[in-house]
């Protein structure tokens, strides 16, 4: 099959003059949410494609500076030098040997960068008119589409493909089929990577179809710049689901986190908009970004970046984090206890408890958990952790127990001193004297049972020098009886540490 080429008026990076956009607002609907981007990182000219590496390092392409910029997206810091390509690089993406496979519209290559060592791999590889998107496939294999040859490019075995007008977009679903998006012919194109051939008839989506992203649910979402839609494709039927989602005016570039959230680049209102797939519903009020924000990515850690063709950058967007649970949920008030926190978009955080900052925080990754050092604590008791990144706060009240230190306890009980025949009371006072075996200081305001066998005959409180005293005088036969008593302390705390319980027994002697 062969197609002609639209209007040469509607370049790669330009779209059609659409009259009736001119003035558009978008309908889509926008609750009281409000999210921001945090910051802005400079690249080179006219930044377009974005890619994230095995090491989670995102990648550039700047078509007005002909290279590539690496950030790092755990410090949002640029890495080294721009690397140079060919002549007006655009979409990118990164194949599983961890290389960047980087589609060079103006000079009609493919630049092949190593992200270990960030440097160019070989000659470029020559494809067909205005590479503009590339995509890795099963077995190892890329597709790039060539814009204005109407075909796709299998660079492992150099097979050329026509699958329509002007061929922009391409992203494979789970079941191995790679979807197409023919911008000129407002279609979507499925191709079987495992024998290079097209299934069916092309799928009729909105106009201007620039490019696709598969959700974790396998659905196909298109990102209609002419129509300011987005438009979803079940991937094991191949048909269109449901009614186009509303989003931004000229929707250039889409993508969709791990968790499900699907994000447009709105290229003519400087803004991204937010999809929940399970529900394919916008979600709040779209972000405002750069200008001319042309593509987007999701970082493992749950950023999403966005490059601004206009203006030289990359926006990045970081959400609220969440938390749901501190393991362990309590420790020595000391501090020390090494803490791991969940939950949800935590790169970048520091962490307090009870207010006090805690020491050692490190993030994973995915921002999904936290390791961190407890603080000393101001006081026993729950207190709130609270978890604050570029992007907001979040506290789980209660969320930590800080406990006192234990102490052993030594309880010494004195004999009674009496005469045996007749009785007689040499000294009126059963005295235990408490002590603490940690500080070897003695615990006053400590309550002291005495017993005489199982039957309690008297309560008594230590003093300052950790001495209970009870009148024996009234007892003395029943001591005599039992050949003594025994004092015992249940246990308590002296506000700075618990200490735990001890018991002596005393006999009877005479002087």
């Amino acid at each position: 099959m062969s197609t002609q080429v639209q209007s040469p008026m509607l370049e790669l990076l330009e779209t059609a003059a659409l009259p009736s956009q001119a003035a558009q607002v978008s309908p889509a609907a926008a609750s009281a949410q409000v999210f921001l981007a945090v910051t802005s990182i400079p690249v080179g000219n006219n930044p377009v494609g974005l890619a994230i590496a095995p090491s989670s390092d995102l990648y550039v392409a700047n078509s007005g500076s002909a290279n590539v910029s690496a950030i790092n997206t755990t410090t949002d810091t640029v890495i080294g030098g721009p690397i140079g390509v060919g002549g007006t690089p655009v979409w990118l993406t990164v194949a599983p040997n961890g290389n960047a496979y980087v589609p060079n519209s103006g000079s009609n290559t493919v630049s092949v960068i190593n992200t270990a060592t960030n440097t160019v791999v070989g000659a470029p590889i020559a494809v067909g008119n205005q590479p503009a998107v590339v995509a890795a496939v099963p077995g190892g294999r890329v597709y790039v589409t060539n814009f204005a040859a109407n075909t796709v490019t299998v660079i492992d075995t150099t097979t050329n493909m026509v699958v329509g007008a002007q061929p922009v977009g391409v992203a494979v679903a789970p079941n191995g089929n790679a979807y197409v998006t023919n911008r000129g012919s407002n279609t979507v194109t499925v191709i079987n990577t495992a024998t290079n051939t097209v299934i069916g008839a092309p799928i009729p989506v909105g106009a201007q179809p620039n490019f696709v992203a598969i959700a974790p649910n396998g659905n196909a979402y298109v990102a209609n710049i002419g129509s300011n839609t987005v438009t979803v494709i079940n991937t094991i039927s191949n048909t269109v689901v449901g009614a186009p989602i509303a989003v931004g005016n000229q929707p250039w570039g889409i993508a969709v986190g791990a968790d499900g959230i699907a994000y447009t680049a709105n290229r003519a209102a400087n803004n991204v908009t937010v999809i929940n797939t399970a529900t394919n519903t916008v979600v709040g009020a779209p972000v405002p970004v750069g200008a001319g924000p042309i593509a987007v990515t999701v970082a493992p850690n749950n950023k999403v970046y966005v490059s601004n063709i206009n203006g030289n950058n990359v926006s990045v967007i970081q959400f609220d984090p969440t938390l749901t649970s501190v393991v362990p949920n309590q420790g020595p008030i000391a501090g020390g206890t090494v803490v791991t926190i969940t939950g949800t978009n935590l790169t970048g955080a520091s962490v307090t408890f009870g207010g006090i900052p805690a020491t050692g925080v490190s993030v994973n990754a995915t921002g999904t958990q936290i390791t961190a050092t407890t603080p000393p604590g101001a006081a026993a008791g729950p207190v709130t952790v609270t978890v604050t990144t570029p992007g907001g706060s979040a506290s789980l009240v209660n969320g930590f127990t800080y406990l006192l230190p234990v102490h052993a306890t030594t309880l010494v009980a004195t004999p009674a001193l009496s005469k045996l025949f007749p009785p007689h009371v040499y000294f009126p006072f059963l005295t235990a004297t408490l002590t603490d075996q940690v500080t070897g200081l003695p615990v006053p305001g400590q309550t002291i049972l005495f017993k005489i066998g199982s039957n309690l005959v008297g309560i008594a409180t230590t003093d300052a020098q950790g001495v209970a005293r009870f009148n024996e005088t009234l007892i003395l036969t029943l001591i005599l009886a039992n050949g003594g008593y025994d004092a015992e302390f249940a246990g308590g705390s002296t506000g700075s540490a618990n200490l735990s319980p001890s018991s002596d027994h005393a006999g009877v002697i005479e002087p």
